[in-house]
């Protein structure tokens, strides 16, 4: 297939200034720019969907500058429903650090340039930015976007100058990806278009040239009917273990290897095409293959089973993905008799703990419960099992290589 092919077929295709999509199969000049904002210390399935965009771009011979806003991220990209609390610069340091290895995991390549906009902002004074952009836009134009008639409307939170302003920063990046390396294509998720637009107006202003966006539509849980992201409260981290962050606590941003296995593995069957087509490398052959097989035993979950593998292949590697399908399929067989070694494979893929604990200490030490009150209700309500045995005193100390099943799909290990 040829690059805008393989875009529409996988739905990498939303809104663009584009007006023919063959057009990207011989684009003269193949260089785009894709950005996120340090907004937390790991990225979600919803950033992992443009990231395959980028990616797809990318087999097909583009050259990829991937942004990283540690600028843009001081103020935060405006919200629909209310102001962002401004992060601490230490955080936002800690966040880009976080970001950027994931980046580089998802688009591997040897000539991919990683940029942050801080290094053009930092020294850029107030003036020149206002003499130079601001007086590019009218405020006509600015009040007309979605979000800030969202926030100034009635019924509206409001809107600070500074998110006011993230637009033209926004714009700004892509103007200086233009003049410095002749970035003329930008890569975005639905929901940063208008952002994007800004980019385009000041490269036309300012330079006299017609530049363009390609944007992916948002992908929306299929159950909740709500995008997947963090401002939804239904984030899928891509980070597999907790980051120290720079206070000295833990970070709650990542979703363990397993757990991510099983987010696709749960997918019901009418998403599961749409989400191999984004969210794995699969061919066409391949995709279609494996639908038709599903089709002829959907009680086998052939097509979720594939998913959950090329996704997980996709972020943590088709050595770990290999190990955590053979895990699952393990776990929910109906024997959940294992050997000490078996075991002790398993904890290098589930939460652990040592022997000699309670199991109520257990429950709480492998994040299966938030609390201990939690636990005790869990092990009274007989919802904890043992190696396949319920457990039903509170006070019980396993003093044995185990497994502990909490409900029908979730597991740690004591060794």
């Amino acid at each position: 297939m040829t690059l805008s092919e393989e875009l529409i077929w996988r739905g990498f295709f939303a809104k663009t200034t584009i007006k023919n999509p063959i057009d990207l199969d011989t684009r003269e000049n193949k260089k785009f720019y894709w950005g996120a904002d340090p907004s937390a210390d790991s990225l979600t399935i919803g950033n992992l969907a443009a990231l395959m965009m980028c990616a797809c771009f990318v087999r097909h011979g583009y050259q990829p500058y991937l942004l990283i806003g540690g600028a843009t991220g001081q103020i935060g990209d405006p919200k629909e429903n209310g102001e962002r609390e401004l992060k601490p610069l230490e955080e936002i340091e800690h966040n880009k650090s976080c970001i950027k290895r994931q980046v580089q995991q998802i688009i591997d390549y040897d000539h991919t340039v990683m940029l942050d906009n801080l290094d053009w902002f930092k020294d850029m004074s107030y003036l020149t930015f206002l003499r130079e952009i601001g007086k590019t836009f009218s405020m006509t134009q600015l009040l007309d976007r979605q979000f800030v008639q969202n926030r100034i409307g009635e019924g509206g939170s409001g809107i600070s100058y500074a998110e006011f302003s993230y637009t033209l920063i926004q714009g700004y990046d892509f103007l200086h990806l233009y003049r410095k390396y002749g970035v003329d294509l930008q890569l975005c998720g639905a929901d940063q278009y208008g952002n994007c637009a800004s980019g385009i107006h000041l490269i036309r202003r300012l330079e006299n040239v017609e530049a363009d966006i390609w944007s992916t539509p948002l992908i929306i849980d299929p159950v909740t009917g709500r995008k997947f992201g963090k401002s939804e409260g239904n984030a899928i981290w891509l980070a597999a273990t907790p980051a120290r962050r720079p206070d000295g606590e833990l970070s709650e941003n990542y979703t363990t290897v397993f757990d991510f296995y099983q987010f696709w593995l749960n997918q019901p069957d009418s998403a599961v095409e749409h989400l191999l087509k984004i969210y794995t490398l699969y061919d066409r052959t391949t995709i279609e293959k494996t639908l038709k097989e599903h089709t002829a035993a959907p009680e086998k979950r052939i097509a979720q089973k594939a998913l959950a593998l090329g996704a997980t292949s996709v972020v943590h590697g088709e050595v770990t993905a290999g190990k955590i399908a053979e895990l699952s399929d393990r776990l929910f067989s109906k024997n959940l008799t294992f050997s000490e070694n078996e075991i002790e494979e398993f904890s290098d893929l589930l939460p652990n703990v040592p022997l000699g604990v309670s199991i109520v200490d257990d429950l709480v030490a492998t994040g299966l419960a938030p609390s201990k009150s939690e636990a005790r209700n869990l092990v009274n309500a007989g919802a904890i099992s043992v190696n396949g045995e319920k457990v039903l005193d509170e006070t019980k100390v396993i003093n044995f290589p185990a497994v502990i099943k909490k409900g029908k799909n979730k597991f740690a290990v004591i060794c």
